[in-house]
């Protein structure tokens, strides 16, 4: 073997050790919320919103970057950057922030999870305890690479979305123009599912869960090329999903004129339209996304609440370590999977709401990124160059100016 070819293979072994921070990130945010904001916008517009998502992913990929070199250069968390910086009542702030995000989210988890097994007759009286118990054992009796692993796994049911949209037949011709021809309307609808999409996708809990992961697997400056690479291709490949789920239900659902405001929905409707298969795929898509975000979300809350007060945190610590960090995650799993067992309880509106909510609270943590990394007191010299800081601004910029012309509409109504 020659030199080259042995230099080759040990960098492909080492990247292969490092992925996973960014795919997993990414692919949480594919979550129950998610699914049914991208099933909804595809039935509602068809394949004109899919020029975003160019933007959106280029977008992701810088900011998810910016976290990742902050991680291998300081070796701290978000939360813990900005209580050093911005001091206790900001870091609660943001904190609060966060927790109210992400409580709504994972409610939403869990009712995907019930959602998804009620299409294939399993009571959620069933589906919702065992998942949020096997989801507490995952994390709490398991070593941080034991549960990356299981985590990498249940990305691969995303492949069933991408199947689904081949399903559908869709006319990749008006798929492939839609992506660089943006269209753009003031309708108060159109608005609030681009901040959805923006919310799903750019979200307060990624920025904190991938910054602690990556300190979580102590990784350094000098994996910082792979680790990169690790958040370019989980950018790319979220989207990517995202794309498909639009593509599928525009070619069924918008083209036979259903709107939907849940994935179930979605799945249920696309079987007489695209048959057994797409339903199937697309259900099973369905609760693989959920039980990851129903895993991911409650841990990078504990992540971000511990790193933010000092308390002792992470996945390889037992529960006598970490106690805090191990309740946060506990409340969150239980009290979430508990409130999704009231009969007669409907939380599909909720889920859509804290979709939009997320985009809408996104700039405030993207704001506090934006500024750390630019710091040479904590980056050195890695901070931010003149092209990150202009993508990562005109990002902020431009989900605010969408808040605020949202917010316009409804004075003007």
């Amino acid at each position: 073997m020659t030199q080259t070819k042995r230099q080759n293979r040990l960098n492909f072994l080492k990247l292969i050790s490092i992925v996973g921070p960014g795919i997993i990130t990414v692919n949480a945010g594919n979550d129950a919320g998610g699914i049914a904001t991208y099933a909804s916008v595809g039935a509602s517009y068809g394949y004109s919103m899919l020029w975003s998502l160019v933007i959106i992913t280029l977008s992701l990929a810088v900011i998810q970057e910016m976290n990742a070199r902050m991680a291998v250069v300081t070796g701290k968390g978000l939360s813990d950057l900005i209580r050093e910086s911005f001091g206790v009542k900001w870091t609660f702030f943001a904190m609060v922030i966060l927790l109210i995000a992400n409580f709504g989210v994972v409610l939403g988890d869990f009712a995907g999870i019930a959602a998804s097994m009620e299409l294939f007759g399993v009571s959620k009286y069933v589906s919702v305890p065992v998942c949020a118990i096997i989801i507490w054992l995952l994390v709490t009796k398991g070593s941080y690479k034991r549960v990356e692993k299981i985590f990498l796994m249940f990305t691969f049911a995303f492949f069933g979305y991408i199947i689904s949209a081949f399903l559908a037949r869709p006319d990749w011709s008006k798929v492939g123009s839609s992506l660089i021809s943006p269209s753009m309307s003031l309708d108060k609808g159109y608005i609030l599912s681009l901040i959805g999409l923006i919310g799903t996708t750019i979200t307060p809990y990624m920025q904190f869960y991938l910054q602690s992961s990556i300190v979580d697997k102590r990784l350094s400056v000098e994996d910082y090329k792979y680790e990169k690479l690790d958040v370019y291709l989980g950018a790319f490949w979220g989207d990517a999903v995202s794309l498909f789920i639009i593509v599928c239900t525009a070619a069924t659902l918008y083209k036979a004129g259903i709107s939907v405001d849940s994935a179930q929905q979605a799945a249920m409707a696309l079987e007489p339209l695209a048959g057994r298969y797409a339903f199937i795929l697309f259900g099973a898509g369905l609760f693989g996304a959920s039980v990851l975000a129903a895993s991911v979300i409650p841990l990078s809350t504990s992540y971000a609440v511990c790193e933010a007060f000092g308390w002792q945190s992470g996945v390889d610590c037992t529960m006598q370590e970490a106690p805090i960090f191990f309740g946060i995650y506990t409340f969150m799993v239980a009290f979430a999977s508990a409130l999704i067992l009231i009969p007669g309880i409907s939380l599909m509106k909720l889920i859509l709401i804290t979709q939009r909510l997320a985009g809408v609270l996104s700039p405030v943590i993207l704001i506090f990124m934006i500024i750390l990394v630019n710091r040479k007191d904590i980056m050195g010299k890695h901070v931010n160059n003149k092209l990150q800081n202009i993508i990562s601004i005109t990002t902020v910029a431009f989900i605010s100016c969408l808040t605020l012309i949202l917010i316009a509409s409804y004075f003007r109504n």
